[in-house]
């Protein structure tokens, strides 16, 4: 009767942002085994979600932590098929921040996808939900990552040294910031949409 997406976000060109379920659990697990070697380096779960099951415990923290209020995770949808996503990998109403993180199938690149995603994230969790602070980290030779956030308007706070571990790597991490009151200078400065 609803058929399958009964709440969605319109990213323009066929794409859309709703959120993963544990349902989804054997299309998450499709998705990781294509781009795993495209993601291994950078997203621990690249190495965790190896089939249906892992997708779907992974999947299932993620469902805990929005019934909880502290996390969320998105699917980036483009012509019907899993292309990317985006989660809330923290999300702490009583301090006023959170942490964004994306990813993105290299076919997928290139058309701000991961861009817009993430900054109707942010516009919600500032505007709806008041947080004050969002973080964006990432390894400091993730050139795609820093792209993204440079146009969305963050800014490099720092770098913490082997602070992340991902496939048993210890990694730096640069650490990103953009406070609510700074969303939009970057774009109506520059005029790009990021």
């Amino acid at each position: 009767m609803y058929g399958e997406v009964m709440l969605l976000l319109d990213l323009g060109a066929g794409a859309s942002l709703r959120a993963l379920e544990p349902w989804h659990a054997p299309v998450f697990a499709t998705f990781a085994e294509e781009n795993r070697a495209d993601f291994l380096e950078f997203l621990p779960w690249a190495d965790f979600v190896r089939d249906e099951a892992t997708a779907r415990e992974f999947l299932t923290i993620y469902a805990r932590r929005a019934a909880d209020d502290s996390g969320r995770i998105y699917g980036l949808w483009q012509g019907g098929a899993l292309v990317g996503g985006t989660l809330f990998r923290v999300f702490d109403t009583a301090l006023s921040t959170a942490e964004i993180g994306v990813w993105l199938m290299r076919s997928a690149r290139g058309q701000g996808l991961v861009s817009r995603a993430a900054r109707q994230m942010i516009d919600w969790a500032c505007d709806e939900r008041g947080i004050r602070r969002v973080e964006w980290r990432c390894a400091p030779h993730n050139a795609n990552s820093i792209a993204v956030a440079k146009r969305l308007g963050f800014r490099l706070e720092g770098t913490l040294r082997e602070a992340f571990v991902c496939c048993g790597q210890r990694q730096d991490v640069q650490v990103w910031s953009q406070l609510a009151q700074e969303r939009g200078r970057v774009e109506a400065r520059t005029g790009h949409d990021a």
